[in-house]
C-alpha cells in the first residue's frame, strides 16, 4: 500500500469476527492498488443502509479506498480459504482468488461484511491474476442490485470502480473492482475444505460460528431435540436446505440462470452468490445453458434445482464428522424435497395472479410452461403482458407472442376461469412480473459504452433495475422490449 495515501475514515464501526476464527481460515494481506481509479456507479440506497453518505463516497479518497489503493481506517483485509466441487468434480483447495474481505461493519440493518472483488492476487489465486475486468464487474454490479429489487436474496454491490490497468482474458481488457456487501460470504466450500483436511475442530469451530451468528435458534428449537437428537449441526443443515430451496424457486420463477453452480459458489445463508456467466432468459427454453463453457449442460435452467440438491449433499457430507450418524443429515436434507415444489408452485401461482395456488393448479401451471417452451416465447414479456391483460388490458399483446394461437386460446380460457374469483389479480401480477429485467443485451450495451468512458448506460440501467415493476415511458421501448436478433449470439463464459 503506498505510504503517501493515509487511511480513510468513513466512520464505519468494524468488527472482525471471521478474522478472529484464526489464521487457518484466511490470510491477511493488503489489496493491490489500481492506478487511476474512477467511479463507474454507486448504489446510493445501500450506502445509506450502511450509514454512509453517498456524496462522500463519490470523492476521490473513497474511490481510491474502494479500489484497493487506499486503506480504510479500521479495516483488516483478508482472503479466506475454501474448497469445493466444480462441475461435479472435487477441485481441492480453492479460496478467495481475487476477493478480499475488509471486515464486518455494524449498521442499523445488522452486521454487513464488505469485500473487494478484483483487488489483486492472494495465496488462493492459483494461476490467476486476482483481477476482475470491467465487463464482468458491470454485470455483477447490475445483477446484484437487480436481484435485490426483485426480492431475491443476494449479495449486494455498493460501488463499481474502473482503472485503465490492462487485464488479459480472451482479449485484452481493463480492470475493475466491485465492492460487495453481504451478512456473510461463507460458502458450502468453507465446510468442505476443513472436512476434506480432516480438521474436525476447525470444522466444528466454523459451524459453531455460523450457527451462533446466523442460525442461533437451532440450538434451542424443540425440532432440534425431537427430530435431530439435539444435534444442532443437523438442524442447521435443514435450515440451509430450506433457504436454498426457496432461493431456487425464486431463480426459476424469474428465469434466472446462474451458470456455474459449483459447491464453492453456494452461500451458507441462501444468497445468490458469485455472478459470473449468469443470464435472465429471453425466449423460454427449459434446457437453456447460459454458460458456453458448460458444454455438458450441467447448469442448464431446468437442472438448477437438482444441482442445488446435489450441492447440499456435499455440505451434508462435510458435516458428517460433527454428527457421526448420517440419518439426521438425510432427514435434514429431506426438507428440500418438500419446500422447493411448494415454493415453486407459490411463485408461479403468484405470477399467474393467484393469491394461494394449490396442487389443483399444478396442471394449469405445467401446461402454461409447456406452451411457452414449445414456442420459445419471451419469458419476461409474456408475464408482463399477461399482467397488463389481467389488470384490464387487451389480450392481443399476449396472444401475439405465440405462433400456436389455438393452443394459447385454450390455455387462456382455463386461466381466465381460474382467476375469475381472485381479488385484483392484475395488481398482484404487476407487482410480481417485472417490466425491467437485466437481459444480456442490455448489459452488453452498457458495457460497450463504459469501455468508451461513458458510464451513463450503467447508471441508467441501474436506476431502472432498482424499480423493476414500474413502467417508465421514457425507457420502456428501449429497455423493456424484445431483444434484438444479435442478442442470441452473445456468449457468456466462466471468465465473464
Amino acid at each position: 500500500m503506498p505510504p503517501h495515501l493515509p487511511p480513510l475514515d468513513l466512520g464505519l464501526t468494524w468488527d472482525h469476527r471471521f478474522a478472529q476464527l484464526g489464521p487457518g481460515y484466511a490470510t491477511e494481506l493488503a489489496p493491490d492498488p489500481l492506478p487511476a481509479p474512477r467511479l463507474v456507479a454507486l448504489c446510493e440506497p445501500l450506502a445509506r443502509d450502511l450509514g454512509l453518505d453517498p456524496a462522500r463516497l463519490r470523492e476521490r479518497e473513497a474511490v481510491e479506498a474502494f479500489s484497493g489503493s487506499r486503506p480504510l481506517a479500521g479495516s483488516r483485509p483478508l482472503a479466506s480459504v475454501y474448497s469445493g466441487h466444480q462441475f461435479g468434480v472435487w477441485a481441492g483447495q480453492l479460496g478467495d482468488g481475487r476477493a478480499m474481505l475488509l471486515g464486518e461493519t455494524r449498521s442499523a440493518h445488522g452486521p454487513w461484511e464488505i469485500q473487494l472483488k478484483g483487488s489483486g492476487r492472494t495465496p488462493y489465486s492459483r494461476m490467476g491474476d486476482g483481477r476482475a475486468v470491467l465487463r464482468s464487474s458491470i454485470r455483477e454490479f447490475l445483477a446484484s442490485e437487480a436481484m435485490q429489487a426483485l426480492g431475491i436474496p443476494t449479495t449486494r454491490a455498493l460501488m463499481l470502480t474502473a482503472s485503465p490497468k490492462p487485464v488479459l482474458r480472451e482479449e485484452l481488457e481493463t480492470a475493475a473492482v466491485v465492492t460487495r456487501v453481504a451478512p456473510s460470504f461463507i460458502r458450502f466450500g468453507h465446510f468442505e475444505h476443513f472436512a476434506a483436511a480432516g480438521d474436525v475442530e476447525a470444522l466444528r469451530r466454523l459451524a459453531d460460528f455460523v450457527i451462533d451468528s446466523f442460525y442461533p435458534g437451532v440450538r434451542s428449537s424443540p425440532r432440534t431435540a425431537e427430530t435431530f437428537g439435539d444435534n444442532p449441526y443437523a438442524a442447521f443443515l435443514e435450515q440451509v436446505s430450506e433457504r436454498t430451496a426457496r432461493l431456487m424457486a425464486q431463480w426459476q420463477a424469474v428465469g434466472f440462470c446462474h451458470g456455474v453452480m459449483n459447491s464453492d459458489n453456494m452461500s451458507i445463508l441462501g444468497l445468490t452468490l458469485d455472478y459470473g456467466p449468469f443470464q435472465f432468459m429471453d425466449g423460454f427454453d427449459p434446457d437453456h445453458i447460459c454458460n458456453h463453457t458448460d458444454s455438458g449442460g450441467r447448469y442448464a435452467w431446468n437442472r438448477q434445482p437438482n444441482v442445488a440438491w446435489w450441492n447440499l449433499h456435499c455440505l451434508a457430507q462435510a458435516l458428517m464428522p460433527l454428527v457421526d450418524d448420517q440419518a439426521p443429515l438425510l432427514a435434514a436434507l429431506e426438507s428440500y424435497r418438500s419446500v422447493f415444489p411448494q415454493a415453486m408452485l407459490a411463485r408461479l401461482g403468484a405470477k399467474l395472479g393467484l393469491a394461494q395456488a394449490t396442487e389443483a393448479d399444478q396442471p394449469l401451471v405445467d401446461e402454461g410452461l409447456k406452451l411457452l417452451a414449445a414456442g420459445r416465447v419471451d419469458w419476461p414479456l409474456f408475464w408482463r403482458h399477461l399482467s397488463r391483460h389481467a389488470a384490464g388490458g387487451p389480450v392481443a399483446p399476449v396472444r401475439d407472442l405465440f405462433l400456436d394461437r389455438a393452443s394459447f386460446d385454450t390455455w387462456h380460457a382455463r386461466w381466465t376461469l381460474r382467476i375469475a374469483g381472485e381479488d385484483a389479480p392484475g395488481t398482484r401480477m404487476l407487482a410480481t412480473n417485472p417490466q425491467f429485467v437485466l437481459r444480456n443485451h442490455l448489459a452488453e450495451l452498457a458495457i460497450r459504452r463504459a469501455r468508451e468512458g461513458d458510464d451513463g448506460g450503467v447508471r441508467t440501467l441501474l436506476g431502472l433495475l432498482q424499480r423493476p415493476f414500474d413502467d417508465d415511458p421514457a425507457h420502456d421501448a428501449e429497455y423493456a422490449g424484445l431483444p434484438p436478433d444479435w442478442a442470441g449470439s452473445l456468449e457468456i463464459s466462466c471468465s465473464s
